[in-house]
């Protein structure tokens, strides 16, 4: 039951995985470097992050950078990202090479710690990961 604590006085813990679905809309607001942390503290706490409209391939870079900089043998292990490609609608090649498309072609991006998370199967249609509890 929901407020009830175990016998022994020591409070409940869920047992499961933690999933945070972040909007586009709080994303768009923050500056890159306030993406990277609101994603690899919620990670570095165990959880799945999961990002309604991704990140751009520069910030994507910069998550990376900055996550092989916070890895440590007897700690963080690091992220595992998967990211869906948005359909190309944007009238082809020359579109983008000219600046008219979209600054950033992901729809969705699964992000999570590295040893808690393992892609099983990923295509346009799908992504198939395993989660496991700490």
């Amino acid at each position: 039951m929901p407020g009830m604590q175990p016998p022994n006085g020591a409070p409940e813990t869920p047992d499961g995985v933690q999933i945070d679905l972040i909007s586009a809309g709080r994303m768009s607001n923050l500056r890159t470097m306030e993406k990277i942390r609101t994603i690899l503290d919620s990670v570095h706490d165990g959880n799945i992050v999961i990002l309604e409209d991704g990140l751009s391939p520069d910030e994507e870079s910069k998550l990376i950078e900055v996550t092989m900089s916070e890895i440590s043998p007897d700690g963080f292990t690091g992220i595992e990202i998967e990211t869906y490609p948005k359909p190309s609608n944007d009238g082809g090649l020359f579109n983008r090479l000219m600046g008219k498309g979209s600054d950033n072609d992901n729809k969705l991006t699964v992000i999570g710690p590295a040893n808690r998370i393992e892609t099983l199967h990923k295509d346009e249609n799908l992504i198939s990961a395993l989660v496991t509890r700490r």
